[in-house]
Order: C-alpha cells, then structure tokens, then sequence
C-alpha cells in the first residue's frame, strides 16, 4: 500500500482543561480529496493550526511525505508543498486579479516584493498567472480589481494564488462560507476539476459539497475523530449520525 502523503499519529492539544484534539490519527492519500467534519467545537481548527505549524501539538507526530514536520516552522511547511489557501495568500484589493495572482507567481519565484513594481508588466509572472486564472475560472475577470470581485470570487481568487505555489496538498477550511447557490456550484465545479491532480484536506459544513466532492470523510467530535470512510460508510454510520449528520439525508 503506498504511504499517504500526510498523516497525523495521536495528536493531542490541549487548551487549559479542554482537550481540543484528542489523540487524532489521520490520513490523507496522494491525489484524493479528504473531508473533515464535524460541529462546531470539534477541533477542526486546532487540527488544521496544528498541520500548518500555527500551533504545536502537546504530543504526537506529524508527517508529511514521509518526514516529520511535527517541529517545522509553518513557512517551512509551505517550502515543503503544503499550503493552505488563505494562510498564504493577502489579496491586494486595489490591484487586479492578474496582479495579485502574478505577485504569488514571483513569491514561488523567490524574488522581493521591493522588485513588484519593475515587474508587473514581465511576461514570466503574468502568462503563468493567467493560466491559473482560467484553471480557477476567472479568467474574464482578469483585469478587474480585487474590490470590485464577488465574496465567491474572492475565493476563487485565492485558490489561484495558493496554486501558484505549486503546492503537493491544499488545505482549505470552509471554502463555500457565505457563498450563494450559483457561487457554491462553480466552487464544487472547480474542486472537482482539481480532484487527482492535487491533494486537499477540505473542512467545509455543506454536506452536500462534502458527499459530491469526497473520496473519504473523517468526522470529528469533542476532539477525537470518530469515524473515517467513504461517503457512503460515513452516511450509513449510525454513531455519525447520531453525534452529527442527525435525521438529515445526504446522498453521496
């Protein structure tokens, strides 16, 4: 069986007397979409603080592409290919998408922000930065400013900008928060268009999202994760249902 790209081995962090994760054990395979579920309170925050290096785990480990990362710094993490999209984006509201998205592509470069100015018109950043763009679905909107965008563009903004670090594994928490109807579709449109090109750790509370896009599913519950499946394991598990899916039907 080949090693999943990240795994997590009985991680614990704790907050005073709340036990936020507790001994987690998680994995995530090369190229699959991974969900991550549960209520509010379950320690999906910590968990995903704890992956990107925001926060240090009491005890356990963390590996990644078979090293362990538990004590790296979270810019090291992105170095070593794992990014989560708003961790490592700033959109810059005043300048186009094109700009922000090229500015991301001389960041991956290695180069000084002091040299943007000099820059902006190098067709090095720009052509990679445009073809990123339509990956996301957004090239049409290439030369409009970042403050004239919609709350879902914006999103789809960022996922651009995160691919331009040409990152192994995106994590991306809540990518559908305070989206529409139609800009839920082009989300779910655009996940699963990067669906075994890129790995994703995905927390998200629409179900509906979670069983159209996820190979597997782990639940979590006051910390400790309580479940992990395919959709259609995890929606026939009585326990999940129980402690969340409730008396909702979601078809996977």
């Amino acid at each position: 069986m080949a090693e999943p790209l990240l795994a997590t081995d009985n991680l614990i962090k704790r907050f005073g007397a709340l036990i936020a994760t507790d001994h987690v054990s998680l994995s995530v395979d090369e190229g699959e979409i991974h969900a991550l579920i549960g209520p509010n309170g379950a320690g999906k925050t910590t968990l995903i603080g704890q992956l990107t290096g925001e926060l240090r785990p009491d005890s356990g480990h963390i590996l990644f592409a078979g090293r362990d990362i538990t004590a790296v710094h979270t810019h090291r993490r992105a170095g070593l290919g794992l990014a989560r999209s708003f961790q490592i984006t700033s959109i810059f509201l005043d300048m186009t998408a094109l700009d922000n998205v090229a500015l991301a592509v001389q960041i991956r470069q290695g180069h000084s922000f002091r040299f943007w100015r000099k820059t902006r018109k190098d067709g090095t950043l720009r052509e990679p930065a445009a073809a990123l763009l339509a990956r996301v679905g957004l090239a049409p909107r290439a030369d409009v400013a970042a403050a004239d965008l919609s709350h879902g563009e914006h999103r789809q903004l960022e996922i651009a900008m995160a691919l331009a670090s040409e990152p192994r594994m995106l994590l991306l928490d809540e990518p559908m928060a305070g989206m529409g109807p139609d800009e839920s579709k082009r989300m779910i449109a655009l996940l699963q268009a990067l669906k075994g090109k890129i790995t994703i750790l995905l927390v998200e509370h629409d179900m509906d999202a979670v069983f159209q896009l996820a190979d597997r599913i782990t639940v979590l519950v006051y910390g400790s994760a309580i479940a992990t499946g395919s959709p259609e394991a995890i929606h026939a598990n009585p326990e999940v249902r129980r402690a969340y899916l409730g008396d909702t039907e979601h078809k996977p």
